[in-house]
């Protein structure tokens, strides 16, 4: 079973359409909802005494209880032995107010270092500033997509999402990257739906995966060696973040995710 956590709705609608077109074969995939930002994980994972490798606790175990302490019973009889893969994805969210950002930013580099293997504790993703990022983009595809970046004090006056509502080529609609078959089209129909999502989302994927590298290196190209979430992570910091200007390069981790899990091939028409 391989065990996705979202921090809310946004994420898992992104991600029932990345399960229908990149893993149709994958029947044991679990998607579980956090519906809290990273934050509070920290907070919890931190009275578990985990974070420092003081505790025996599991991941599955710490997100279970959080669960069960909202009412939900999505993991009660899920085990820890029962899940082979773990994969969470979160926003950066610069521009809470809650806690300075030097702060959340020492707190979410304890996160990185902790989640790096999903085999084990489990593998974290970041999207900057949020996962609305998917979305930051003129016609697919957008060669310019490697020079977006927004401010904090931007996020702060103006929400994210409204930003993307605003800028994005296709506004509101989502048809071109939420996969949805409806019971009267035919075989046909569904066919070049989800051969139109699938490219625009091959578009997504080298686009995303250029950019971290360009994060990373300077270099807006697919990478030999992959940037791991703490190279991303680091260079957005010294780049972006720790300046003046108090920016993030725009950047969604659904796409790179795709990108490590598959590798190369995920950008092949099949």
């Amino acid at each position: 079973m391989i065990l996705f956590v979202f921090e809310g709705r946004d994420d898992k609608t992104y991600f029932e359409s990345v399960k229908r077109l990149f893993f149709p074969e994958k029947a044991d995939t679990f998607v579980c909802t956090y519906n809290s930002n990273i934050y509070s994980l920290y907070r919890k994972l931190k009275d578990h005494d985990v974070l420092n490798g003081l505790s025996e606790v599991d991941t599955v175990s710490v997100l279970k209880e959080i669960l069960l302490e909202k009412g939900d019973e999505t993991l009660k009889n899920i085990r820890e032995d029962e899940v082979s893969e773990i994969y969470l994805f979160f926003d950066y969210d610069f521009q809470e107010k809650g806690g300075n950002i030097e702060e959340n930013n020492r707190k979410l580099s304890a996160m990185l270092e902790y989640f790096t293997d999903e085999t084990d504790t489990g593998k974290l993703y970041i999207n900057y500033p949020m996962v609305e990022s998917l979305r930051y983009t003129r016609e697919l595809p957008d060669d310019n997509y490697w020079s977006y970046t927004v401010t904090r004090q931007k996020c702060i006056e103006e929400s994210f999402k409204h930003q993307v509502h605003v800028f994005s080529f296709y506004g509101g609609n989502l048809e071109y990257i939420i996969l949805t078959l409806k019971p009267a089209d035919d075989e046909t129909a569904q066919q070049e739906k989800t051969a139109f999502c699938k490219k625009n989302w091959q578009y997504l994927i080298a686009m995303n995966v250029r950019k971290a590298n360009y994060i990373c290196t300077g270099e807006n190209e697919l990478p030999d060696v992959e940037n791991t979430q703490q190279d991303v992570y680091d260079n957005q910091l010294a780049k972006f973040v720790n300046t003046e200007e108090c920016k993030v390069a725009i950047l969604n981790a659904f796409p790179i995710f795709l990108y490590e899990y598959f590798g190369r091939k995920v950008l092949m028409s099949n």
